[in-house]
């Protein structure tokens, strides 16, 4: 089970509470992941990466192991501890301002 943490306001959008747990089925990347969570919470598509192009919308940040994989391949491996389900996969809303 691959666990991912979302920010409070899509926790609210998809009626969920704490951490969401997924079952993905193959290799487990940001995308297979992003996937999973928009197939089962059809409400959040289009909320952390562009319907059509699966691209990250701008001030959203994804965060596995600790590290910012934002900009790591979308179809590249996540690190075993995430698909393992020993660590959370986080979507993280980015702040912007003066």
């Amino acid at each position: 089970m691959i666990r991912v943490v979302l920010p409070a306001h899509l926790k609210n959008l998809a009626k969920v509470s704490g951490e969401v747990t997924l079952e993905v089925e193959g290799p487990v990347t940001q995308c297979s992941i992003l996937d999973e969570l928009e197939t089962r919470y059809p409400v959040l598509l289009g909320t952390i990466r562009d319907a059509s192009t699966k691209s990250r919308r701008k001030f959203v940040r994804f965060y596995a192991c600790e590290e910012d994989v934002s900009h790591v391949a979308i179809d590249a491996l996540v690190p075993d501890e995430v698909a393992s389900g020993r660590e959370p996969f986080y979507v993280i809303g980015a702040m912007a301002g003066g």
